[in-house]
């Protein structure tokens, strides 16, 4: 995904960029930070390469200045279309020279983030000083600007995608629940996601604290609701009976798995493994259910890795009978390769095993 990302740092970007520089900064010298960009690296380098090296270019040619500096690169913003990844530029520059100038670098972070985002670089100021900057992002969890609220809650997730671990913040969470807590009940969707995503990454180390946290916003505000909702998906996708309990998925002692079969128990890698089964329910009450579905994946060195998949919640009645035909792909991905080997599909209700199936991927 990064390799094809990478092409938004292309020619007509930098030179925009060099040209922009040029009008409000007459010293700057395009032609040479175009050569310095294009080194003989320049295609071999991933998107967080290409990244850091027109940083690192910039940092050379822009004033030794680091205010004037950021005043340039403020005073050019507006000249890049907003939310764009490619922008990314903006915060990284303060996150490679910024972390001396507390003051301007927090203006230019509240600024940049509204045009792209700066989750990536508020890192290494929580790393150095933890306290002020959690004050700062909770200052930030009240702001008007739905993109810095967002960035309150983003910057600190303890293991956010592509970005340093937080290894402080992933030992002891406690400091990011006051910003959360301002953002429970956001109008906005992009930081309801985000509120979601700090708390399900909370849950891989602290699962107790995250359900305590759900029993106690649960079912007091629709937007509150969908937070923890998708806060506890790997909690839920673990069968743990307290996330499953709060979202009402009982134990399903009466409800059975029928006419589990696969279309074929062989199959060969870039194929599908088709399957159906029916579900019945014997329960004298109407049951919600959560049905996902369990490959046991064989590895390289031959050992299994599980991992679930959801395939839908529903609602069943006595003697009532859901029928599922279900593919699923065995393409080799570039987060996902497939050995040949043993596999196992099993079936999942409310978190327990209900049926399973061995194939051979060839």
């Amino acid at each position: 995904m990064a390799e094809a990302l990478k092409d938004i740092y292309n020619y007509n970007l930098i030179l925009k960029i060099a040209n922009e520089i040029k009008n409000v900064y007459k010293d700057f010298n395009r032609d040479t930070f175009i050569d310095k960009i294009f080194d003989e690296e320049w295609e071999d380098k991933t998107l967080k390469e290409r990244m850091r090296h027109i940083t690192i270019c910039l940092g050379e040619l822009l004033p030794s200045n680091y205010e004037i500096s950021i005043e340039i690169l403020r005073s050019i913003l507006n000249k890049f279309p907003t939310n764009q990844l490619s922008s990314i530029i903006f915060p990284d520059f303060v996150e490679v020279y910024g972390l001396e100038n507390w003051d301007q670098s927090m203006e230019a972070l509240e600024l940049f983030t509204q045009h792209s985002t700066s989750e990536f670089a508020v890192r290494p100021f929580i790393v150095q000083d933890q306290e002020r900057m959690m004050a700062q992002m909770l200052k930030w969890s009240t702001h008007h600007n739905e993109h810095v609220r967002r960035l309150a809650s983003e910057g600190c997730r303890p293991k956010l995608p592509w970005g340093m671990v937080l290894k402080s913040l992933k030992i002891d969470p406690t400091p990011i629940l006051p910003i959360l807590e301002n953002l429970k009940e956001d109008e906005s969707l992009y930081v309801r996601k985000s509120v979601a995503n700090n708390l399900n990454d909370i849950s891989k180390d602290h699962p107790n604290l995250v359900l305590k946290i759900a029993k106690e916003w649960y079912g007091k505000d629709p937007n509150t609701n969908w937070i923890i909702k998708h806060a506890c998906r790997t909690l839920l996708k673990k069968g743990n009976i307290e996330a499953l309990t709060i979202f009402g998925f009982q134990t399903t002692n009466a409800i059975n798995i029928e006419n589990f079969q696969l279309q074929s128990d062989k199959i060969e890698i870039g194929e599908d493994l088709n399957f159906s089964f029916k579900i019945h329910s014997d329960e004298p009450t109407p049951t919600k259910i959560r049905i996902e579905f369990a490959i046991d994946y064989v590895k390289a060195k031959g050992n299994r890795t599980k991992k679930i998949f959801k395939i839908s919640e529903n609602t069943i009645e006595k003697n009532k009978t859901l029928s599922y035909n279900k593919s699923h792909s065995f393409k080799n991905l570039s987060t996902r390769k497939h050995y040949p080997g043993q596999h196992t599909i099993s079936l999942l209700i409310n978190g327990a095993v209900c049926g399973s199936c061995d194939f051979i991927v060839e």
